[in-house]
């Protein structure tokens, strides 16, 4: 897995959510609580994306951060993708 190089996308399903934060805190300008309780996906502008599945570009500097926290996440519910082929590189449906 070239994570180093690869351009990865990021979505969290909410259904999943433990709302434990664990993501906020690797990387809080790609997530973000919302009054719910659950973490969502931020826009490169830092919007919430609040819309179910819905994916976000991963700043490069963050790439690690993300991937940690996907598998961190206590809820199994950050699915990190390869821009190029959508295969999940971090998350509940990745390899390995």
């Amino acid at each position: 897995m070239q994570v180093s190089t690869d351009s990865l996308e990021v979505w969290v399903d909410q259904d999943l959510c433990t709302g434990d934060g664990l993501c906020v805190q690797y990387a809080p300008e790609v997530f973000e609580f919302d009054i719910d309780g659950l973490a969502y996906v931020k826009d490169t502008d830092g919007e919430l994306l609040q819309s179910p599945g819905v994916r976000t570009a991963v700043p490069a500097r963050l790439r690690l951060e993300v991937i940690d926290a996907a598998k961190e996440c206590p809820g199994d519910c950050i699915h990190v993708l390869r821009s190029t082929d959508g295969v999940e590189v971090a998350g509940p449906e990745a390899d390995g």
